[in-house]
Parts: C-alpha cells; structure tokens; sequence
C-alpha cells in the first residue's frame, strides 16, 4: 500500500515500491525504519516538516519482507536515511535522531559522493 498526499510522507510497503519512487522521482529522502524503533517514531514529524521545506520526495521504508534491502543499501541501524538524487543514492546518514534543521540542510545539500 502505498499512501501520499502533496508534500508529506509516503509509507511504501516494498523494495519494488521504493525503487519506483527512486526511479521517477527527482530527489528522493528515505528513511528506513522497523516497527519498533523509537528514534525512528520520533524522526516521523522530522521527516514530514523535510518533506514541506523541500522538494524531496519523503519516504518510510521497513525492509521486512525484503531483507535485501538491508544488504543493498548497507543497513546497519536504524534509522538510516538514504538521500536519491536522478535514482543514484548519493548520501546516507545512520547516526539516530537527525534534528529538523540538519536533515533540511542535509537533502538539500546533498553531497556529491556516496559513502
């Protein structure tokens, strides 16, 4: 399933779902998360004033029923933030709670090298 309204948040259920976001998309945020993670429910408001104060298409993503995920994008903990730009990952960020402000500068910025 697959939820959105203008300028906030969208929930995708699959890799499939994220990788078409990625794919049409200009400049894509997503946080991947898992169900029982508390920073992760605190990033929630976080991510929805990103996805108001940017271009950025917001996404949650849990890997749940596709743990290769976790694998091809090198998750270690969560939350970690992934940052698409033209459907190439350029950034990531997997060091918890993410303050409203540098998350901003953090997509809008966008560094230029993957990590």
């Amino acid at each position: 399933m697959n939820t959105t309204t203008e300028n906030s948040v969208r929930t995708v259920e699959t890799r499939s779902e994220l990788d078409d976001v990625v794919a049409t998309a200009d400049r894509v945020l997503a946080m991947v998360r898992t169900s029982g993670c508390t920073i992760c429910k605190s990033m929630e408001p976080i991510l929805d004033i990103a996805a108001k104060a940017t271009d950025a298409t917001v996404v949650v993503f849990n890997p749940k029923r596709d743990l290769d995920a976790v694998d091809a994008f090198d998750v270690r903990s969560v939350p970690t933030l992934l940052l698409f730009a033209d459907g190439e990952l350029i950034d990531r960020r997997a060091e918890g709670f993410v303050p409203a402000e540098e998350l901003i500068e953090f997509v809008e910025s966008g560094s230029e090298s993957s990590n």
